[in-house]
């Protein structure tokens, strides 16, 4: 059969990308090699957990391409509400409080952590979006690994742990696996420290009831009601070929050939390495997707009879620091808005997800439990009632979660071949998104630029119209974050030392001018 476009991948970016073909006259078909669609959007329904989303799940304000689309088809939010006490663990010591300003046993730590936070915020300022290969000190920030930049600027080993736990969260990788300059364009596309690891007026303010799958499932109701146009599942594609000068013929693993003017690679990178491309992809891009592996996260739910925890004062996020024994750093409450399935979730990723995969999936949820345990006090904790894990590395059309990493030299060397065009082939995924590009939000995004540089080349649109400032969503309206002094002001370690020395140094000459002036004059 023969379409305009053909779009391999039914996740958000390239269902995304098919809604704004078919919206504006293209006939789309959208091939996905999965069993379902949705990509890393999956949410499980059952009676035990209701519906719970073993993928992409938590958004906020600033993702406005996912809000307007969510919006638009009618799927509604929740609040993540954190009304009584955090917890925070931290090696034997348990702090509450009603944000998350946790003070480390070591004032230096503290001193370090909030100095590195407004360096690094600082320092993200000269990324460009679209271009972090462009920015100022672009070859010395990626060709150092963020374990290097934290060697070189932390002084405390509870500060180094605290980034270590932050990067594992946030991009489910370790310190020395990927660049600083990664670690500056994902502060600089997601607006800063404070906006993409806050929850309220953060990247995990909000959830979708009823689970984000549904996002997709109702794009592809929509796609399927065009006529000519249609998203079909269990399709892994093997072949693209380019070699006519009037279509491309892409083939699947069933033998099914299909032709289009054009297509899109909207799934992961490292995936399209499992396609044959006629003619060969050309080198930058060939070892691009060499350079581009997927983040390593097992995510994890702990249910319970009863929220017991809010009982006891806790509103369920949970910050663990206390060694191996403790592989999730963060937990938060994943009950239900109206208080049925009272659980706690959290992420395995990096390093810990890797030493405990040949473990069974009781044996992780024992873990677990005994760590939420000893971090709360809670011996309530030891007894779950029912557990879900999802292993993202075990997605072979994905091969991890959330997002790609990427290493050290991979975007001054790379990064100009992420988005660019290869004749009638074009990339979305959010990988390629320039406003937080590895969530929800980016995929859309990406999905949309990509469908109208299609449509740029098929003269529908100016090439101005193909990047479009998304509109700030009225509905969900990011607010000014504050600062304290000591966010403002803490120096660094190293600096607070010279600081002391200086001033013992005038001090020591201050007294000694006032003896000679006493006992001399």
């Amino acid at each position: 059969m023969d379409f305009t476009v053909a779009i391999v991948g039914a996740g958000l970016s390239g269902l995304s990308a098919a809604k704004w073909l078919c919206e504006n006259g293209a006939s789309v078909t959208v091939l996905e090699a999965n069993d379902r669609i949705g990509g890393r959007c999956f949410t499980k329904l059952d009676p035990k957990v209701g519906y719970v989303d073993l993928g992409g799940s938590y958004i906020g304000p600033t993702q406005d391409h996912i809000l307007r689309l969510a919006k638009d088809l009618e799927v509604e939010t929740y609040l993540i509400k954190e009304e009584e006490d955090l917890l925070h663990y931290n090696y034997g010591r348990r702090i509450r409080s009603k944000d998350d300003n946790f003070k480390h046993k070591n004032p230096f730590a503290d001193m370090e952590i909030k100095y590195i936070i407004r360096l690094m915020d600082k320092l993200s300022k000269e990324i460009p979006y679209d271009s972090p290969w462009n920015s100022p000190h672009a070859d010395e920030y990626d060709t150092m690994t963020f374990k290097e930049f934290l060697d070189k600027n932390c002084w405390t080993s509870e500060a180094k742990t605290f980034f270590k736990n932050i990067m594992n969260l946030s991009i489910t990788s370790d310190p020395y696996e990927v660049s600083f300059l990664n670690m500056l364009f994902y502060t600089k596309q997601c607006g800063g420290f404070k906006r993409y690891m806050g929850t309220e007026n953060g990247a995990q303010e909000r959830k979708f009831k009823g689970g984000s799958q549904q996002i997709c499932e109702k794009l592809a109701l929509k796609i399927n009601a065009y006529k000519g146009s249609q998203v079909i599942t269990n399709s892994p594609v093997i072949g693209i070929n380019q070699e006519s000068t009037d279509y491309v013929t892409i083939t699947t693993l069933k033998g099914e050939t299909f032709k289009a003017k054009y297509v899109i690679l909207a799934c992961p990178p490292v995936v399209q390495m499992k396609i044959h491309f006629t003619p060969p992809l050309p080198p930058l891009r060939n070892q691009l997707l060499q350079r581009l592996p997927m983040g390593t996260t097992f995510k994890n739910i702990l249910y319970y009879e009863t929220a017991f925890w809010k009982e006891k004062g806790l509103c369920g996020t949970i910050y663990i620091e206390g060694g191996d024994e403790h592989p999730m750093y963060l937990a938060m409450d994943d009950t239900k808005p109206d208080g049925s399935y009272p659980a706690l979730i959290g992420f395995i990723p990096a390093d810990h997800c890797r030493s405990l995969l040949d473990l069974t999936p009781e044996q992780r949820k024992e873990i677990l439990a005994r760590s939420l345990a000893q971090a709360t006090g809670l011996n309530e904790f030891l007894h779950p009632v029912h557990y879900e894990e999802k292993n993202w590395m075990a997605e072979q059309y994905i091969g991890g979660c959330y997002t790609a990493i990427y290493p050290p030299g991979f975007f001054t060397r790379y990064g100009r071949a992420l988005r660019q065009p290869i004749d009638r082939l074009y990339f979305a995924g959010t990988e390629t998104a320039i406003y937080w590009s590895g969530y929800m939000t980016g995929a859309v995004e990406a999905g949309e630029r990509a469908a109208r540089e299609i449509l740029h080349s098929l003269g529908k649109i100016t090439k101005d119209q193909i990047w479009i400032k998304e509109p700030e969503s009225k509905d969900i309206v990011a607010k000014p974050f504050t600062y304290t002094l000591s966010e403002k002001y803490s120096p660094s370690v190293g600096q607070f030392l010279k600081w002391l020395v200086f001033s013992g140094i005038l001090g020591s000459v201050t007294v000694a001018a006032v003896f000679v002036k006493r006992f001399y004059t």
